[in-house]
């Protein structure tokens, strides 16, 4: 009985469907509103412009219509990536400089904080499109990423207590078996400091400013560092610090990308335009010129 009833009660839902989706279906009269264009057109940029999309067309080289990017930042490396601690806001060399490129590429810059040590081999595994950081362009890395072309090129530096008399040069820091030199690991400044010392006098920090750190206490004797890094600890510390000697070597950085990435080459358009009309120049200005006041005291 149950069975019946439930079958006759099924048949009459389908029929008033049947019903409603018939009146509902009327073919479209010539006196149907028009949908307004207005309407139409904020629909479609709401779509293709997601918040956060820079394009500019005034400036741009490509088209990435809004796509996101992932960029890989470690946000402890003055001047190019920070956190300061008054704001909680983020910014840096690499902040600018990204937000300019997907200006010029119609993209949405996704900045994620990653630790140094290991960065590179993320990016090569595809967990970010992009990896910035100050990245030293080196053969060897080559054949983990790839490279967008260079955009600034650095020279390794001694950087050492005020008034050192010790040593005046890496010649001269080698010789001395008693010195110690520290860096930061995973860096061109280690690899550079393999090629002059051995192990036990080579102490890796995870981040540089705690080599200045130690550095400042007395318990190195000096650090390796990219020239243009080592000038914005001076300019904390002018009556502590200072460099020493001729550059120890000189290298160009670049972005780091997965292999085969699409990407390089409309970074590397970009680029070229930033330096073509001086946007690329008065970044560099910006950062590494002796107006940036941002010290470690800053940031978080």
């Amino acid at each position: 009985m149950k069975k019946i009833n439930s079958i006759v009660v099924i048949v009459f839902l389908i029929s008033i469907l049947v019903l409603s989706a018939c009146s509902s279906a009327a073919p479209t009269s010539a006196t149907t509103e028009t949908p307004d264009p207005t309407a139409i057109a904020s629909t479609v940029a709401a779509t293709e412009s997601p918040e956060g999309c820079l394009g500019n067309p005034d400036k741009m080289v490509a088209d990435l219509k809004c796509q996101e990017i992932t960029i890989a930042v470690e946000n402890a490396y003055l001047p190019f990536n920070y956190i300061l601690v008054a704001t909680g806001e983020a910014g840096g060399w690499d902040y600018d400089a990204w937000n300019e490129i997907c200006s010029r590429l119609n993209c949405t810059p996704v900045f994620v904080e990653t630790p140094w040590d290991g960065m590179i081999q993320q990016v090569s595994d595809g967990q970010f499109d992009v990896g910035a950081d100050g990245v030293t362009i080196t053969d060897p890395r080559k054949e983990q990423v790839d490279f967008s072309d260079g955009y600034l090129t650095i020279q390794q530096k001694l950087l050492v207590r005020k008034g050192e008399t010790r040593f005046a040069s890496i010649e001269e820091f080698v010789a001395n078996p008693e010195l110690v030199l520290g860096t930061q690991v995973s860096t061109t400044n280690y690899e550079t400091a393999t090629q002059y010392l051995p192990g036990e006098r080579i102490q890796a920090f995870e981040q540089f400013p705690f080599a200045i750190q130690a550095l400042i206490s007395g318990d190195i004797d000096a650090v390796l560092i990219d020239g243009i890094v080592g000038e914005g600890y001076i300019s904390q510390n002018p009556e502590k610090i200072e460099f020493i000697g001729p550059a120890i070597q000189s290298d160009e950085l670049g972005f780091i990308f997965p292999k085969g990435s699409a990407l390089v080459a409309q970074v590397n358009l970009a680029l070229q335009a930033m330096k073509a009309d001086g946007t690329l120049d008065a970044l560099n200005t910006k950062y590494f010129g002796p107006d940036f006041s941002i010290t470690d005291q800053d940031i978080q």
